[in-house]
């Protein structure tokens, strides 16, 4: 597809399930989508459901058909009525007249699966016109799509969309499309005859998946009346929580435990594309989401506790060749989606014991009997009145503690049988009929509730390092109370060389230089992919560009990140959203409040700001320390070059004076604060205007400091030219919201609140459409041991606070 940044949204029934609802989900395709985005809706509210029983209704001959019918088609016109002005109404009212018509006549032909479905498909397409003209009519400009055009399937228990045939109809069809948000029917397709056909059970969110790979989507939002995916049913369990991250693999092997909120077939379709899927709540947008992303996940521990409360146990027997034949029969199934919930193996009577959900149970017994005779299965004999209660989690199988909690908690109950799965995503326990509630309160609470692990490795322990190393050891243990975690010391790295130790080091041995080894790559992030940690922090507190090129391997060993090192952020735009979406990808954290402002709560505030609804207008301010307090000294009455070897003799500014005056260093912290505004900048973006002449720049050090006096006449007369003016010079950064961004000297006036600062003070101007007449401002010390420590510190509280 031409066009590379499409992004699919669906909503289900419940979304839709009146007037309100449709006005709620017309706010949020105009809020999170853009033009060319293909927005996927069901039937509204029970739409089908009442479908389906006017159907059974003529079969049987019953003349409350009739009424039922007219009395959905009065619930679409209402909805209609209560939507669109009168001019848009009375176009629909017109169409669903003559529907009313072509659903009666239907109904008193033959009716055989393909009327069926035909008659279903007027659910989709209802809701489909009407949410398009209810966005146009919002001047969001939409047109509708019916998915019979490009969708191709042919009739059959469960439909998949032929990929091959699909994809160029559906091409052909976006080409003649405008440039707006186009409502697309989901649950329909037609077959090689034009004939209707419908995707089956849990069609929807399948066609919204299915849709998005083939039109090369970025991501799927399924919009329904749940969050997401939670740690377990929150109906059941009131501590259960949000996950915010869940890796393909687990989604897929929870959906085929049968979860509700998700299905197997709409996760198909995303391992053979790019798409990103996220579930989120109509009812509640901001409530927060679940993202399934493709990585495998890093960490051995379950995440949920899920159960299916209604289980049918088929017991097969074999004539011979038990083995061959069970695991033969076992990927016959599988193929087809009908692999079993759990299964278990009686290798002394030669059966095979398999644990199915209610709904697929009659499907496996179909396909079974089909391949009776193929894999010599002599006997099915079904059971019912069983439950299942599962863990799910990459690796779960492989993590004693939990594995131990969950056999001796079932142990208690009337137990058939514990079935571990081969790629170690679950455990399932099938158990007798119980009131499954009060277990899975119990199992959630003794999982999910232990003290987290979380280690902690930090590479710089210069200055800024070893303060904080300080204030964590100061620190660790009220954190640890305060959060109910435990908290380790187990790295310490410079940037040659360094100590890893799982079991934790203590502050005395992490200054021991003595127990330091080469720093090798390879071999620390071997030893890093092996850590024992629920958690992994990595701290960054160096300015390492090497350090900085790692990030993404951090990211893919699920490993968090806090930062004071600017250049990964201030990287090329590519890398860094690609970098972001990694880290986002594998369900960890990159935080980089201290790259910064120091401890000043610059970063924060706008993220706060934007996530609050503000929009950021532009951004201001004076964000170097060192330059800071060279304009406040400098007034012209003595030589600028006698004030720089006063300030390098002092530390204020770097070993090489140039990092500083260069500007390039105020030109990152702006292209980072831009970035957090939601500009899309490059660093060459940003106008600078360097301090340093072009004939000192290519200077060795020593010979520079020696021509120093060469920066005082173009200084002296840059303050005279202000003080002229009544103004005075200082060394600014601008950027607002169009992207002009610069950052260089400038003359302001004597009052102005940039002009008077204490030396090294940094101070940040934020207006936004909240802050217009009277800019948030935020002042203080801009860098620092102290301060600069305190945000990295700051910056782990946020991550444990997060991880608690």
């Amino acid at each position: 597809m031409s066009v590379v940044n499409r992004h699919v949204h669906k909503f289900g029934g419940s979304s839709l399930a009146d007037a309100s609802c449709f006005k709620r989900v017309a706010g949020i395709v105009a809020q999170h989508s853009q033009a060319q985005d293909l927005i996927v809706v069901s039937a509204a509210g029970k739409t089908t459901n009442r479908l389906l029983n006017i159907i059974d209704l003529a079969k049987q001959a019953d003349n409350a058909a009739a009424e039922a019918l007219a009395a959905l088609i009065q619930f679409q016109a209402q909805l209609v009525k209560d939507l669109l002005s009168e001019s848009r109404a009375q176009v629909i009212e017109r169409e669903l007249v003559a529907e009313h018509r072509q659903i009666a006549h239907l109904l008193e032909a033959e009716i055989n699966a393909f009327i069926i479905n035909e008659l279903l498909s007027y659910g989709e397409r209802w809701s489909a016109r009407l949410l398009a003209a209810l966005l146009s009519e919002q001047d969001c400009a939409a047109e509708w799509m019916d998915s019979r055009q490009f969708f191709k399937a042919e009739l059959a228990a469960q439909p998949q969309v032929d990929v091959a045939r699909s994809t160029p109809l559906l091409a052909a069809c976006l080409a003649d499309k405008p440039a707006c948000r186009i409502v697309v029917t989901g649950f329909i397709c037609s077959d090689s005859e034009q004939r209707t056909v419908t995707l089956g059970r849990n069609g929807s969110d399948y066609s919204a998946t299915e849709l998005a790979a083939l039109a090369d989507a970025v991501s799927t939002t399924i919009w329904s009346d749940v969050a997401g995916i939670y740690s377990a049913d929150p109906r059941l369990v009131k501590d259960a929580h949000l996950l915010d991250h869940l890796a393909l693999n687990e989604a897929a092997e929870l959906s085929r435990i049968g979860t509700s909120v998700l299905h197997a077939r709409t996760l198909e379709p995303l391992a053979r594309s790019r798409q990103r899927l996220s579930l989120r709540c109509s009812y509640a947008p901001n409530d927060g989401q679940t993202q399934i992303h493709r990585k495998e996940a890093k960490k051995t521990a379950a995440k949920i506790v899920t159960s299916v409360d209604d289980v049918v146990l088929l017991e097969l027997t074999f004539t011979e060749h038990f083995q061959q034949n069970a695991s033969a029969l076992l990927s016959a199934l599988a193929s087809v989606q009908l692999a079993p919930t759990t299964r278990h193996k009686h290798t002394e009577t030669g059966s095979l014991r398999m644990a199915y959900t209610r709904e697929l149970v009659a499907e496996a017994l179909t396909k079974i009997d089909q391949l009776a005779v193929q894999y010599q299965v002599q006997q099915v004999e079904r059971t019912e009145g069983y439950c299942l209660v599962a863990l799910v989690g990459a690796g779960v199988c492989d993590n004693p503690q939990q594995c131990y909690l969950f056999f001796q908690q079932l142990a208690e109950q009337p137990l058939e049988f514990i079935h571990s799965s081969s790629d170690k995503m679950s455990l399932c326990a099938v158990v007798r009929k119980i009131t499954l509630e009060p277990v899975l309160i119990e199992l959630h609470s003794n999982l999910f509730k232990q003290r987290r692990k979380v280690g902690v490795v930090v590479f710089g322990k210069g200055n800024i390092g070893a303060q904080w190393l300080s204030l964590f050891n100061e620190q660790q243990s009220l954190l640890e109370q305060q959060y109910k975690l435990e908290l380790c010391l187990a790295g310490v790295f410079t940037s040659q060389s360094g100590q890893l130790d799982f079991a934790g080091l203590s502050l005395a041995q992490a200054f021991d230089d003595s127990l330091a080894k080469p720093l090798l790559w390879p071999e620390v992030l071997a030893q890093l992919k092996r850590h024992p940690f629920n958690e992994l922090v990595v701290l960054d507190i160096t300015a390492s560009e090497s350090l900085s090129a790692y990030y993404h391997e951090f990211a893919k060993l699920g490993l968090h990140l806090i930062t004071a090192n600017k250049l990964a952020g201030a990287s090329a735009s590519a890398n860094f959203e690609q970098l972001s979406q990694s880290f986002r990808d594998h369900g960890c954290k990159w935080l980089a409040n201290a790259t910064v402002g120091a401890g000043l709560p610059i970063q924060s505030s706008i993220q706060q700001l934007r996530q609050a609804g503000d929009q950021i207008l532009a951004i201001s301010g004076i964000f170097s320390g060192t330059l800071s307090w060279l304009f406040q000294q400098y007034d012209g009455s003595s030589p600028f070059s006698e004030l720089l070897v006063d300030a390098l003799n002092q530390g204020l500014t770097e070993p090489d004076p140039r990092d500083d005056l260069s500007g390039k260093d105020v030109q990152r912290k702006l292209l980072i604060l831009a970035r957090e505004a939601g500009l899309k900048l490059e660093l060459a973006d940003i106008q600078l205007a360097s301090l340093v002449p072009a004939a000192l720049a290519e200077l060795e050090l020593e010979q520079f400091i020696e021509q120093l006096s060469d920066l005082d006449e173009p200084m002296l007369q840059a303050v005279q030219d202000a003080q002229r003016q009544g103004k005075v010079i200082r060394y600014l950064a601008r950027v607002d919201h169009q992207g002009k961004a610069e950052v260089g000297l400038q003359a302001i006036d004597a009052r102005h609140p940039f002009a008077n600062l204490k030396p090294c003070d940094n101070v940040f101007a934020v207006e936004s459409q909240w802050y217009q007449q009277n800019p948030l401002v935020i002042q203080g010390p801009g860098a620092g041991r102290a301060v600069t420590a305190g945000a990295l510190q700051a910056d782990l509280v946020s991550l444990c606070q997060y991880l608690a």
